[in-house]
């Protein structure tokens, strides 16, 4: 009977030696092993045997992290407040450094992104951080991925979500594209009228060239005038019509009589 119950019990302490010696990783996880202390190496994915007492793991899993950075005041170069936050993409790709080389990776890598945030924004304008976003974050990018190199960690994209202004100051760029607008009309304005007399010089250089073309231009110009019934227009004959018929009559008060 004694030798059954001490049976039983080693059985129950090689079970539970065994189950605490197995692990089993998932495709996108990784181990690290260290035995008494000291780094070991990499292992997984799939089954991995750990010797109870003497080796310890730490998962670390390397798919992308989706991280939200908090909003973040920044004064800007030409000294506008501004409310900015962004989402940052990071993955672990040395699961060994990522644990040995800092404590903690994700928050690490949460405060670097912050305060990288805020130094990148404040050396440009206000209309930048509002028409150059791509180029913005491609800088935040590679200033926190060459940073996070010692780390084990790949950034592989910043997007700027949200640039927040006071009420002040949207009332001002409001103002500011209002008057943009109105100076792209005047401009539009401008350039057409400066088209139209351009036309209108060419077709009076040609008209001169032609005198029965003014001729016929008048004429034309009368025909439009006459399909108006409603309105009474008093005009000047034109002394290229005149002049022939005056011409005309001198020379038969002139001529002598039979």
């Amino acid at each position: 009977m004694t030798a059954a119950i001490a049976l039983v019990v080693i059985l129950i302490l090689v079970v539970f030696v065994v189950a605490n010696s197995l692990r089993i990783l998932r495709e996108y996880q990784r181990g690290v092993v260290f035995q008494l202390g000291r780094f070991w190496k990499v292992k997984g994915p799939g089954l991995v045997v750990l010797i109870p007492g003497i080796q310890q793991m730490v998962r670390v899993d390397l798919r992308i992290v989706v991280m939200d950075v908090p909003s973040q005041d920044v004064i800007s170069r030409d000294n506008v407040s501004v409310k900015v936050n962004a989402v940052l993409y990071f993955r672990v790709v040395d699961p060994e450094r990522a644990i040995i080389q800092v404590e903690n990776f994700m928050a690490a890598t949460s405060q670097l992104a912050q305060t990288t945030l805020r130094a990148v924004l404040g050396k440009h304008d206000l209309d930048e951080m509002l028409s150059e976003r791509e180029r913005l974050n491609l800088d935040i990018q590679k200033i926190l991925d060459a940073q996070t190199d010692a780390w084990g960690i790949k950034v592989t994209n910043v997007e700027i979500k949200h640039v927040d202004l006071n009420e002040s100051m949207i009332r001002a760029i409001a103002r500011q594209a209002e008057a943009e607008r109105e100076r792209r009309a005047k401009v539009i304005h401008a350039e057409g009228e400066l088209q139209a007399a351009e036309k209108l010089a060419q077709a009076a250089a040609i008209l001169a060239q032609q005198p029965q073309a003014i001729q016929l231009r008048y004429l034309e110009t009368l025909t439009v005038i006459a399909a108006d019934k409603n309105s009474t227009i008093v005009f000047p004959l034109p002394m290229d019509v005149v002049a022939p018929l005056i011409e005309a009559m001198k020379q038969r008060r002139a001529a002598p009589t039979a």
